[in-house]
């Protein structure tokens, strides 16, 4: 039986509709347009959701967990917990981000993400579409809190190691392109339709210029872990704001990145290259305290997360960093949804099923107050009536 969605308005998120009806067949989305438009099945299931706004499901391309959990975990229990919490936010897919550890910690945990992948999706929870790789393969000068210890040269038969663990379910993989090695991992990652991200960096003009050759074609949390931005030496930062091949995210929490330089960033990508990410840890949902980040330890008060006095990570949520982007950037809703549905859709090649509201697309949908809280998610065409 079909299930129709009334209300007010539609962001698909290109198209603003007022009066708007969506209809759904099993997973998928039959019809979206202006209530008179659209042809209502006789039997049809009629849920009218008022003065809300319909629009895609939220993605976040990068997060490592949620409501005390980890995603290296890989356990179906840590993974709902971390799900559950997404959907409240109106987040209905998502790439589970790894954290550099041992090989053998890594491809333990690839072999049961990609279990996690592989199966249905859940009611009121959000799906995994893929492995975020974020780690080894970075700058022992830009790591973070990424382990010195088990940062690996880059090499196709480690990257080939990996991607048979996640059975071929790595989507994306953040990478220094200056190091020994990187260039051909990025160009063999490409060619499996890896989405090559530079990050964790220290790399030069010319050679992230070389990475982007190579087939990079995003960044990873845009001024974190990189190299600074010089007048006179540009470095990996003059090839991300500048390079019209390249997408790149950021963090919008106002603890990463100055609310200024948000701003600036969203001026440099434009509206077509920008895309809003968490990098969420366990302790996002979650009070004050010590919580993990794979193996290390992270200490969170006020919203900071710390380990060994440096940023490990935030608590930031989806739909959070939308409504700051809107007070940064002074932007509208519209415009910042787009960073966090069509936009990171492209980023994975996937915009024509996920991240907008038409005939044929998922049906992934989040359901948003005028002030722009999440009032209902739905995941797969699975409605659950509140």
């Amino acid at each position: 039986m079909a299930t129709v969605l009334l209300a007010r308005q539609m962001l698909t998120p290109l198209e603003r509709i007022e009066d708007a009806a969506l209809v759904i067949d099993g997973a998928i989305i039959s019809a979206a347009g202006a209530r008179e438009s659209v042809a209502i099945p006789s039997t049809a299931r009629v849920l009218d959701f008022g003065d809300s706004i319909l629009t895609p499901g939220l993605i976040d391309i990068h997060i490592h967990g949620a409501a005390g959990r980890d995603v290296m975990e890989g356990s179906d229990e840590a993974l709902a917990a971390i799900e559950s919490l997404l959907a409240r936010h109106g987040v209905t897919s998502y790439l589970p981000t790894t954290v550099t550890a041992s090989m053998d910690d890594t491809l333990a945990a690839l072999e049961k993400l990609a279990r996690a992948i592989d199966r249905e999706p859940v009611a009121m929870r959000a799906r995994p579409l893929g492995i975020h790789l974020e780690g080894p393969f970075l700058s022992h000068a830009r790591r973070g809190v990424h382990s010195s210890i088990y940062l690996q040269r880059p090499s196709v038969q480690a990257l080939s190691e990996m991607w048979n663990a996640a059975a071929g379910h790595i989507r994306m993989m953040t990478i220094a392109p200056e190091l020994d090695g990187a260039l051909e991992t990025i160009a063999a990652a490409t060619r499996l339709g890896v989405c090559i991200s530079i990050g964790h960096s220290n790399a030069d003009l010319a050679q992230a210029r070389a990475g982007i050759r190579a087939g990079a074609r995003h960044a990873t949390h845009t001024f974190n872990a990189m190299r600074r931005l010089d007048h006179r030496d540009p470095g990996v930062l003059g090839a991300v704001l500048t390079g019209d091949s390249l997408t790149a995210d950021i963090i919008a929490d106002g603890l990463h990145v100055h609310p200024e330089v948000v701003d600036l960033f969203l001026r440099a990508k434009g509206p077509d290259r920008a895309v809003l990410i968490t990098d969420a840890i366990s302790a996002t949902g979650m009070p004050d305290g010590t919580y993990r980040l794979g193996s290390y330890e992270v200490q969170v008060r006020e919203g900071r997360c710390e380990s060994h006095g440096k940023l490990a990570g935030s608590v930031l949520t989806l739909d959070r960093a939308i409504s700051n982007v809107m007070k940064f950037a002074r932007a509208g809703f519209q415009q910042s949804l787009r960073l966090a549905t069509l936009n990171p859709a492209r980023v994975l090649g996937i915009a024509g099923r996920n991240g907008v509201l038409q005939a044929g697309a998922d049906a992934d949908i989040a359901i948003f107050s005028h002030a722009g809280e999440v009032r209902q998610t739905i995941v797969g065409g699975i409605v659950v009536e509140a």
